[in-house]
């Protein structure tokens, strides 16, 4: 990839994107001087580093989350707690603090109340459409295939139960039945024959996200893909246009991120498959931002299939930086932190923006999940670190109970089974007490 991106020109000239190029920074604690306010809706860790790398080019950071002593909270100018997906809530936050603009990192948001938002002038990441889109299967699925066509597992869509025992046929069996809108796994199940229709259509109805609001969610059944791996295409759209990272390699728990890695070798087919897919799907998102007259800037998460026989497959994409992409702490020259910071900023992200540090080496990131009750404790952190090229993220969040991501282990080496390895090390390293 060079930085003549053909899709460069084409991305950055709305009235809204003008307006918000020259973003005033440097005196986030000022009463005279005007500086960027950011509200983050979410504060997890990942919301953590957007929030040091916006506060190291100088705007203020105000992180809202549903519980006090969030991550990103305590690195921020200012904590907030609410209900995030409350209205009144969300509207009363905004309305208080006044933000240029917002960046949700979750998706438990009222997103339909970041309308009102835009409407004010305020700019919302990567925009209200997008948001709304991507917490919406059907909608995403319907875009990436039927408009932008690209290439997906057969599916359908159903709203009742004998819709899906429509669907699974068509689709046949083994087939995935995931609540439209849901994320994480959360009310997604696997039917291996017909007699199992009735119990997944009861998963999609009592643990997807309509589930408290009482009301029929409806659902994705898709076809099972002779999968041989999966990739995350970090890819940025910024004023200067859309620019993709290099492909990210992952392990997936139960639908949890726990491995990736970046850097090591996959055929070229592959990666020019994977970098034109996550472009294609980020320009036909930003282009619906525009038509609304938002910037739909910022890092986005290309979910990808690669199958046995070689064919890439679209999967998903997160409006936001990725779990994965935890790597990019350690194996780019900026993170996909850096990069979301700079790019919601108006700052410009090219293809060295998104470079390799070494692309002679492998990273890869091991995520550290902890199991008990309590606040935990992290020792040996030393004899963790003493390898060199490792490093280690501890997310400090105020505890656990059940299972929970606690901190994200670092590496490079020469390969990725060495850079995995090496990571695990560190992780298997560290002395965890739960109290």
């Amino acid at each position: 990839m060079t930085d003549t991106n053909p899709v460069a020109e084409s991305v950055c000239s709305t009235n809204h994107s003008d307006r918000v190029v020259d973003r005033p920074l440097g005196s986030p604690l000022g009463d005279s001087a005007p500086c960027t306010r950011a509200l983050l809706l979410g504060s997890g860790e990942l919301g953590k580093e957007i929030a040091i790398e916006l506060m190291r080019l100088g705007a203020r950071v105000i992180a809202a989350d549903s519980y006090a002593g969030a991550p990103a909270q305590q690195v921020a100018h200012e904590a907030r707690v609410l209900d995030m997906a409350n209205a009144d809530e969300l509207n009363a936050l905004i309305a208080d603090v006044k933000p240029d603009i917002i960046i949700p990192e979750v998706e438990a948001i009222a997103t339909a109340e970041l309308s009102r938002a835009a409407d004010n002038g305020v700019q919302v990441v990567p925009s209200c459409q997008i948001a709304q889109i991507c917490m919406d299967r059907e909608r995403l699925r319907r875009l990436a295939a039927e408009t932008l066509e690209l290439p997906t597992t057969p599916y359908r869509f159903a709203g009742t139960e004998e819709e899906l025992a429509e669907g699974a046929s068509a689709v046949g069996f083994p087939c995935v039945v995931k609540p439209v809108m849901s994320s994480s796994g959360h009310g997604q199940s696997v039917m291996r024959g017909p007699d199992d229709v009735a119990r997944a259509w009861q998963v999609a109805q009592t643990e997807g996200r309509t589930a408290k609001e009482h009301a029929v969610s409806r659902v994705v059944v898709e076809a099972f893909a002779p999968l041989d791996y999966e990739l995350t295409v970090l890819t940025v759209a910024s004023s200067s246009g859309i620019v993709a990272c290099a492909p990210i390699g992952q392990r997936q728990e139960d639908g949890d991120y726990r491995e990736s890695w970046q850097g090591s070798p996959i055929p070229d087919d592959v990666r020019i498959k994977a970098d034109d897919y996550a472009v294609r799907m980020v320009q036909g998102l930003v282009d619906l931002a525009r038509e609304h007259g938002e910037t739909g800037w910022g890092v986005y998460g290309v979910e990808l299939f690669v199958l046995v026989d070689g064919s890439v497959l679209f999967n998903e994409v997160s409006p936001r930086p990725h779990d994965t992409g935890m790597v990019t702490m350690i194996s780019q020259n900026l993170s996909e932190f850096a990069l979301h910071a700079r790019a919601v900023l108006g700052v410009p992200v090219s293809a060295r923006s998104v470079a390799l540090r070494d692309p002679s080496k492998v990273a890869a990131s091991h995520a550290i999940v902890i199991a008990g009750k309590g606040e935990v404790s992290f020792g040996s952190v030393a004899k963790a670190l003493a390898e060199p090229d490792t490093d280690l993220r501890i997310f400090a969040k105020p505890g656990v109970d059940g299972h929970r991501r606690m901190a994200v282990a670092l590496a490079v080496a020469d390969t990725e089974t060495d850079a995995r390895a090496k990571a695990g090390r560190v992780a298997d390293a560290l002395d965890v007490t739960v109290f």
